[in-house]
């Protein structure tokens, strides 16, 4: 199989790397992170570069790329650990092409892809621990219209995004809604994430909402998908410039006169690393390369790459500390930034234990179909 990228995608890398390295710098990141922990002004850069319409249809105004560049993209903002949730407009840029109704798309998506509104996720709740039919929020229908009344945790930028995807009981099947942040009944308690990042808590009370799928546990499955893939290829991003910065200090820390890149344990333990990097980085191919299978078969392949990124990036992380010493967990330097970062991504989509739970039962499904 050829893993080569072509030169589109090359360019694609290039054009976000350059973004990264001189648009989106440390300092910059810091100041973001103070202010809050999401940047409007640098949100709109993502969208002058395209990347907001990466997965909108040409005709609605985006670009019309796949998981490939998606791939390509978040591999590139990984490396910056960009705060603004780029993963969210893939997911709901998706889900809108997917399996809404030809209003939504007509009234979203080219807003989306000009990144004028930002539109997230908003379906985890309390109590749920990862199960997406586990949902307490209600969703009620009167004179042809719908309303909502109920409340969503940890919604990336929730404070800040123009409108949400929100699951919702009609009696007793799960649909998919979207509701403006601008709507009655909306209240939102912004709040910073682990790695500094903006999220929200959603109050919805009698909340009027526009019905996107009346199958939402299928959007919904789709969509964590996504966003799945996304992380695995931010994560492998992340890991490769933990290592860079991990291996820059080494050669420049002295001990006994000498650098420290030069010991011999401390040479395998960042061969150790580099191992794990790369095992990430084919198991990011390979969810972004199932997106497009058949659910079941979609669904296994993402837990198996989230397990196995989940492993690679508390190794990674834990060890780029060990290796720095002190300095590597202090605020003022950078590298307990990405170590923060590799912990809350190891537990967004499903931490390591629950995901070695899903291909364990999984596995389980397919002995017994042979059985």
């Amino acid at each position: 199989m050829d893993f080569d990228f072509s030169d589109d995608q090359e360019q694609l890398r290039d054009a976000v790397h350059k973004w990264v390295d001189k648009g989106y710098d440390f300092d910059r990141r810091r100041a973001i992170a103070a202010s809050g922990g999401f940047d409007r002004a640098a949100y709109t850069e993502l969208a002058e570069l395209g990347l907001t319409g990466l997965y909108v249809s040409e005709a609605q105004g985006g670009m019309g790329m796949g998981p490939v560049e998606g791939m390509v993209v978040m591999e590139a903002l990984g490396r910056g650990i960009v705060m603004e949730p780029l993963t969210q407009t893939l997911i709901t840029s998706a889900v809108l092409e997917g399996y809404g109704t030809d209003a939504l798309k007509t009234a979203w998506l080219g807003r989306i892809a000009s990144g004028e509104a930002l539109v997230v996720l908003a379906h985890q709740e309390r109590k749920g621990r990862y199960n997406l039919s586990h949902c307490a929020t209600q969703a009620k229908e009167a004179a042809n219209a719908w309303s909502l009344t109920g409340v969503k945790h940890m919604v990336p930028a929730g404070a800040h995004a123009d409108a949400y995807l929100v699951p919702a009981m009609m009696g007793s099947t799960l649909g998919l809604f979207l509701v403006e942040r601008s709507a009655s009944g909306v209240r939102t308690t912004a709040y910073a994430t682990q790695d500094s990042a903006a999220a929200a808590d959603i109050h919805l009370d009698n909340t009027p909402a526009q019905l996107l799928s009346r199958d939402g546990l299928t959007a919904l499955e789709h969509a964590v998908d996504i966003g799945i893939a996304s992380l695995c290829a931010e994560a492998v991003g992340v890991m490769d410039k933990t290592m860079a910065i991990t291996i820059e200090y080494m050669n420049t820390r002295k001990q006994f006169n000498a650098v420290i890149a030069s010991f011999q344990a401390l040479r395998h333990r960042v061969a150790d690393m580099k191992m794990q990097l790369e095992l990430a980085r084919s198991m990011s191919f390979y969810a972004t390369l199932k997106l497009n299978a058949p659910s079941d078969e979609r669904r296994s392949a993402m837990a198996r790459a989230k397990y196995q990124l989940g492993v690679s990036m508390r190794f990674v992380g834990q060890q780029a500390v060990q290796l720095h010493g002190g300095i590597g967990v202090t605020d003022e330097y950078i590298v307990s930034h990405y170590f923060k970062k590799l912990t809350q991504l190891e537990m967004t989509w499903g931490d390591t234990l629950h995901q070695l739970g899903e291909v364990s039962e999984r596995m389980q499904d397919t002995a017994g179909v042979f059985a």
